[in-house]
C-alpha cells in the first residue's frame, strides 16, 4: 500500500499514535533493528509500512492494521491483543487498550477514521482509473459487466459482495492490488450526502447512473430527491473525467451537462450515443445483440437473462470505449461475465429452475424480475417478500407488483412479511388463483414444497433484510 505508513495513517485521520514500552520487542520481532524504547521505538513504529487494512479480525495478516469498530453484537476492540499475535503492526481504535499490546491510533470514531484513511489513500494511487456505478437498480450487474470488460485490457479490481456503503467502499479500497490498473467501485446509499462523501473517498474518474427508481423513498422523498442524492457522486470527480447514464430514463434525461461535461447516454432509443438493436432473446440464457456505438456496430452475447442485462452490458460498453478498448474486446468482456448470487442468478435445482434474485428488492426490481418469468418454460411461481424503505406508498407499491405479476401470467404466487399481503391481495383481484400470504418467511418455507411442482421456474426475491437466501438454499439443497 503505497506511502501507509502508520505515521501517515494516525495523520489522515487525526489520530493520537500510542506505543507501548516495551514496543522494543515487538519491532523487533517484525525484523526491525531498534535501540531502545522512547521516541527511537516511536520512530521505528511510525515508519511501518501497512500491507493492508481490514476490519474483520479473522482477515488480519502479517503486516495489516486492523481497524477497530463497535458494533451491534461485537464489539472490536475484544480481538486487539489476538491480531498483534497474528502480526498485525498496529491497529485503529477508539479505546486504547490496557495494557498496550503493540501500535494503536486512537480516535474518537473508528469508522470515521476508516473512511479519512481510504481518502487518504485514493491520494496515493491518483493514477489508477476509478469508474464509480450508482443507480436505484442494477448497480452490482452493472459492476460485474464493466469489470468483465475492462479485464479484457486492463488488471482490474472490483467492488465484492454488497461492500458499497460507506464501510464497504473504503475496504474495497485498501483490498486493491499493487498492480491493479483500473478499479470498478459500486456506490450505493439510502441519505442525503452519503454519495457526496463516497465521491469524495473514490474520486471517480468515470461516473456511471443506471437508473432512478423507487427506492429509499422515506429518506429521499421522491424520484427527485432520488436523482439529486445519486447525483452527489459528481462531488468530487475527475474535473477532466467522463460520465455515462442511462439514457432511457426521464430523469437521468434533465442532466444535460455536468462541470462542463457533456454525458454519454446509452439505452434502446436510437437517440442514445450507444443503444442496442435486433435484441434477440435466448430465454433464461440470456440475450443475442447488435451495439451500435461510437460509429460502429458489433455483436455481443450478453449471457445474462432479461432485457435489463443486456442495458447493463451497454453501460459496460460505454465505459470500455473511454477507456480505450476496442469492440472485440467489450464484445468478449460482456460475454464472459457470471451472474452473483443474488442478483439474477439462474440454477437448475433439482426438477425446478430457480431464479435467484433474493438480495435486494424494490418496486423497479421486482418488475424486471417478474419481466424474467415471462422467459421461463413450464409453471411459472415467484415466492415474493416485503420491500423496505418505500415510505407512505409502500402498501399501493406492494399492490403494482401484486397486479403486475397477474398481468405477466404468473401462475402461483406465495408472499411473506406483513407488507406483501397487500401484494397477494391485488394479485388475487386480478386474476392469479394460487395465491397465498404467510406472516412469515418460515411459515411459507413449511408450505414451499407441497405448492411447487416439478419442471416449475421458482423466482425468489425480497428486500435482503427478509432472509430469502435461506429460501435459495433450501431449494437448491433439496
Amino acid at each position: 500500500m503505497k506511502n501507509m505508513t502508520l505515521w501517515n495513517i494516525a495523520r489522515a485521520c487525526k489520530g493520537r499514535f500510542a506505543v507501548p514500552a516495551g514496543g522494543a520487542a515487538l519491532l523487533q520481532k517484525r525484523g526491525l533493528s531498534c535501540p531502545g524504547a522512547g521516541m527511537a521505538t516511536i520512530r521505528k513504529a511510525a515508519g511501518l509500512e501497512a500491507k493492508g487494512i481490514v476490519r474483520d479480525s479473522r482477515e488480519v495478516q502479517p503486516g495489516f492494521v486492523f481497524v477497530a469498530t463497535v458494533g451491534e453484537k461485537v464489539d472490536g476492540h475484544r480481538f486487539i491483543p489476538q491480531v498483534f499475535e497474528k502480526g498485525a503492526i498496529g491497529v485503529i481504535c477508539e479505546k486504547e487498550p490496557e495494557p498496550l499490546p503493540g501500535p494503536c491510533i486512537i480516535v474518537k470514531d473508528s469508522l470515521q477514521a476508516m473512511r479519512e484513511v481510504a481518502e487518504f489513500y485514493r491520494q496515493q494511487v491518483p493514477d489508477i482509473p476509478m469508474v464509480g456505478i450508482t443507480g436505484s437498480v442494477g448497480k452490482t450487474s452493472t459492476k460485474e459487466f464493466v469489470a468483465a470488460v475492462l479485464s479484457q485490457k486492463y488488471r482490474t479490481h472490483k467492488t465484492e459482495g454488497n461492500y458499497n456503503n460507506e464501510v464497504g467502499v473504503p475496504l474495497t479500497l485498501f483490498a486493491m492490488p499493487e498492480d491493479a490498473q483500473a478499479a470498478v467501485v459500486e456506490m450505493g446509499m439510502n441519505h442525503f450526502w452519503e454519495m457526496h462523501r463516497l465521491s469524495k473517498i473514490v474520486r471517480p474518474d468515470i461516473c456511471v447512473i443506471t437508473n432512478i427508481g423507487q427506492c429509499h423513498l422515506e429518506n429521499l422523498g421522491s424520484r427527485d430527491g432520488i436523482l439529486k442524492a445519486k447525483c452527489e457522486i459528481f462531488d468530487f470527480m475527475n474535473p477532466e473525467g467522463k460520465i455515462c447514464l442511462n439514457g432511457d430514463d426521464d430523469k437521468l434525461a434533465t442532466v444535460r451537462e455536468v462541470k462542463g461535461i457533456r454525458p454519454v447516454r446509452f439505452g434502446f432509443s436510437e437517440s442514445n450515443d450507444i443503444y442496442a438493436a435486433d435484441i434477440v432473446s435466448k430465454g433464461l440464457f440470456g440475450s443475442s445483440v447488435k451495439i451500435h456505438a461510437a460509429g460502429t456496430v458489433f455483436e455481443a452475447e450478453v449471457p445474462l437473462p432479461g432485457v435489463h442485462m443486456v442495458r447493463n452490458a451497454l453501460a459496460a460498453t460505454a465505459v470500455g470505449l473511454q477507456m480505450g478498448l476496442s469492440p472485440e474486446q467489450i464484445a468478449a468482456g460482456i460475454a464472459s461475465v457470471r451472474a452473483v448470487r443474488g442478483r439474477s442468478r439462474v440454477v437448475r435445482a433439482g426438477e425446478l429452475v430457480l431464479i435467484d434474485d433474493c438480495y435486494n428488492a424494490n418496486p423497479v426490481s421486482m418488475k424486471a424480475a417478474i419481466d424474467l418469468l415471462d422467459l421461463a418454460e413450464g409453471r411459472r411461481v415467484a415466492v415474493l417478500g416485503d420491500m423496505l424503505e418505500l415510505g407512505e406508498e409502500e402498501a399501493a407499491l406492494h399492490a403494482e407488483v401484486g397486479r403486475y405479476a397477474a398481468e405477466h401470467q404468473v401462475d402461483c404466487l406465495l408472499c411473506a412479511g406483513a407488507l406483501s399481503a397487500s401484494m397477494c391481495r391485488a394479485a388475487k383481484d386480478a386474476g392469479i388463483a394460487e395465491a397465498y400470504h404467510f406472516d412469515t418467511r418460515e411459515a411459507l418455507t413449511e408450505e414451499l414444497s407441497r405448492r411447487l411442482q416439478p419442471g416449475d421456474t421458482v423466482l425468489v426475491k425480497a428486500s435482503h433484510s427478509m432472509g430469502f437466501d435461506r429460501i435459495v438454499d433450501l431449494l437448491e439443497a433439496e
